[in-house]
């Protein structure tokens, strides 16, 4: 980081990126483990699909931006992608329903952690805020999707959906440090 002072708002950024990396990552292998349980012949399967592609795309944006901007990966892939399996998986054996209880979880903090983002960045980054405003709108269409495919329907959804947003907010937390 040769001629960063304190002060600079490079850090700040460097850690957005992160973060966000590591969360599109993550929304990746939740879908993956849906997916691996759930198959993909089900009207579920395929809306977890066609979301699973679009974070891949947000993924891979972010893995760009990283190389092109020297911004470190979190340490914690490695757990990210152990857990977000395993979350997908339970839920999608609890049902469709519970599968699409974790994507509109993890949407709604998605959600609020974008706009979140977009207010401390203001007009400083134009290529980041740009791209975090077309990610918002997608997974909050996401979430959106989730509720409309029975999300609200599964089972202990108040609970299940306040542990997975939990979660989420202690993801986001970690991965900006770690």
């Amino acid at each position: 980081m040769s001629g960063w002072r304190p002060g600079d708002r490079r850090p700040a950024t460097d850690a957005m990126v992160r973060v966000d990396q590591a969360g599109e990552y993550g929304a990746i292998r939740i879908y993956a483990g849906q997916l691996a349980v759930m198959g993909d012949r089900s009207p579920a399967a395929r809306e977890i699909a066609g979301m699973a592609r679009q974070e891949e795309r947000h993924r891979a944006f972010f893995d760009a931006m990283m190389a092109r901007r020297g911004v470190r990966p979190t340490l914690l892939q490695p757990f990210w992608s152990a857990a977000g399996f395993a979350l997908g998986a339970v839920t999608a054996a609890i049902g469709p329903e519970a599968a699409m209880a974790c994507t509109a979880a993890v949407e709604t903090e998605i959600d609020k952690h974008y706009s979140e983002q977009l207010q401390v960045l203001g007009d400083s980054d134009p290529e980041l805020s740009a791209a975090i405003a077309e990610f918002q709108a997608e997974e909050v269409e996401h979430r959106d999707t989730a509720i409309k495919h029975g999300a609200e329907s599964a089972p202990a959804y108040p609970l299940m959906s306040a542990a997975i947003r939990l979660g989420c907010r202690l993801a986001i937390a970690t991965a900006k440090r770690i």
